[in-house]
């Protein structure tokens, strides 16, 4: 909650504003899922890499999309490596890919890669659990408001040989 400032000579109080989210963190994460690099992507924001690192400890959300990045980064190198195993190196004469060391770094991050896909299935599948949760607890709903209304008919309504009519 905002605390209101104490304001000096009667004025009314101000608040305080929310921390400002750093301007630089989409082009951070957006340049690390591009590049899987943090020095690069912090070059691409315009922020050392030291201000990445620390915002990723002390913000867990931050983390998360850190995480997230370097995925869909991996994912990225992943597909370009298959592509040129099976066409071969597009001559670009500026690209310089280094496929040895593109599947030694897809190598060494293996085990991130599993963990991250992992965590992203076992959301899907909260995700799922908690939409058949809801809907089970709907039809319940459903159903015990029917029977309330027909069990208050029921209760309500004199039949034809209690009003005579027999």
């Amino acid at each position: 909650m905002v605390e209101p400032n104490p304001a000096p000579s009667g004025a009314a109080p101000c608040r305080r504003a929310k921390p400002i989210e750093p301007r630089w963190r989409r082009n951070f994460l957006a340049a690390l899922a591009e590049t899987s690099n943090v020095s690069a992507a912090s070059l691409a924001a315009g922020v050392p890499p030291g201000t990445a690192y620390r915002l990723r400890r002390v913000n867990p959300e931050f983390a998360r999309e850190w995480h997230v990045a370097l995925l869909e980064g991996y994912e990225n190198l992943e597909m370009e490596v298959l592509f040129r195993l099976r066409f071969g190196d597009p001559k670009d004469g500026d690209v310089k890919f280094d496929n040895a060391t593109a599947l030694r770094l897809l190598g060494l991050h293996r085990e991130t890669v599993a963990r991250e896909r992992a965590a992203r299935e076992n959301e899907d599948l909260a995700a799922v659990r908690a939409s058949i949760h809801a809907k089970l607890a709907q039809l319940r709903a459903e159903v015990t408001a029917r029977r309330a209304l027909e069990a208050g008919g029921e209760s309500g309504m004199e039949t034809d040989a209690e009003a005579g009519h027999g």
